[in-house]
């Protein structure tokens, strides 16, 4: 059988799909420690409440509760919502996939900033959509104005991200009401804010809130980030019941694990230190920028547990400094994403960020 013919299996919407292309590991460096700082983990310990339910380990032949009844109903209470406004996912991943697979067919629109999740253009590209990226703003923040531009008669899902992942601006509550007003009822708005429990912004966007006053508003949030729960793959969605409905009907069966329902289950009632945790990264967040400002970088001021470094062309030597000190850094579009770690990871950032800029500093 000839590659050709192997090639005609796959549909032709195939050859616009990027590649994801997850965080690296940390190279080895003899005598130094490695730190991942490139996807965004967590890098506390799992609370003790957590590996208590991870022990209790569910009978593996058979299938998890295909409601997740009991999460849900612990998400009801947590976020003051009816039942069937909700429903839960492998992460926030499979959500979003979901979304775009409801929504999203040859001849249809997808908008969204750029850069943002490299899931989104994969996932409008996967179904045949067209992507319809639009530019962040010189300040690293979404232009939601040039996204309202942005929306036709074709255009059927819009996806906002706040914290924005890589650049870490969050939406005005304000700005995002004006956008709603310029939006056609019929276009499915996504908000992912899947680093939320880091904001401190007092005039940021409020997602659950939003969800609870459009109808065309979705809110996308996991248990990956502040809850630590990555590796477990548990995620939501908030929105009104008929959105929720379509989205149950393309989210696999059985995708969520018992064990990952107990797990967010055990991780919910402790919600409260959950979000002090997020608290402290956002302290220390907010340390690592200062640092850097001082240091003369012009970083925008991040509200997730990561912080984005502009480097233009430069991208690619930071990255391989970073290598050289046994640090792995997320490298995208125009810059360096830099996750929060512990304390003495962030210090040997700041020891690399110092001497290229010294090494640099004519072209940056």
């Amino acid at each position: 059988m000839t590659q050709q013919t192997v090639a005609s299996f796959f549909r032709p919407a195939l050859d616009a799909v990027p590649n994801y292309k997850p965080g690296k590991q940390p190279a080895v460096v003899p005598g130094m420690t490695p730190y991942k700082l490139s996807s965004n983990e967590l890098h506390l310990p799992p609370l003790p409440e957590v590996l208590e339910a991870m022990a209790d380990i569910p009978n593996p032949a058979g299938y998890p509760d295909p409601t997740a009844s009991a999460l849900i109903a612990g998400l009801s209470e947590y976020l003051d919502v009816p039942n069937d406004h909700i429903t839960v996912g492998a992460g926030a991943s499979e959500i979003i996939s979901a979304l775009a697979r409801v929504t999203t067919e040859a001849g249809t629109e997808t908008v969204y900033p750029w850069p943002s999740f490299e899931l989104y253009p994969q996932t409008a590209a996967l179904n045949g959509g067209v992507s319809r990226p639009v530019a962040l703003t010189d300040t690293h923040e979404h232009d939601l104005s040039a996204m309202a531009d942005a929306v036709t008669d074709s255009t059927r899902l819009i996806i906002v991200c706040s914290p924005n992942n890589p650049t870490g601006t969050s939406i005005k509550h304000g700005a995002f009401e004006a956008f709603m007003e310029r939006v056609p009822s019929d276009v499915l708005v996504v908000i992912d804010e899947a680093y939320w429990e880091f904001c401190t912004d007092p005039h940021a966007l409020d997602g659950l809130t939003a969800a609870k006053t459009y109808d065309n508003v979705v809110l996308v949030r996991t248990f990956s980030k502040a809850h630590g729960l990555a590796g477990i793959r548990v995620g939501y969605a908030v929105a009104q019941p008929h959105v929720i409905a379509a989205l149950r009907k393309a989210i696999l069966p059985f995708s969520v694990s018992q064990l990952s329902q107990n797990v967010a289950v055990a991780s919910l009632q402790q919600v409260d230190v959950v979000q002090a945790r997020s608290k402290s990264v956002a302290a220390a967040r907010d340390e690592f920028v200062a640092e850097l400002r001082l240091q003369g970088w012009d970083v925008p001021y991040p509200q997730a547990n990561f912080v984005w470094l502009p480097l233009g062309d430069l991208a690619s030597r930071f990255e391989d400094a970073c290598i050289d000190q046994a640090l792995a850094v997320r490298k995208l579009t125009g810059g360096v994403r830099i996750s929060m770690g512990a304390p003495e990871a962030i210090q040997r950032v700041l020891q690399v960020t110092e001497g290229f800029r010294h090494s640099h500093y004519s072209t940056i």
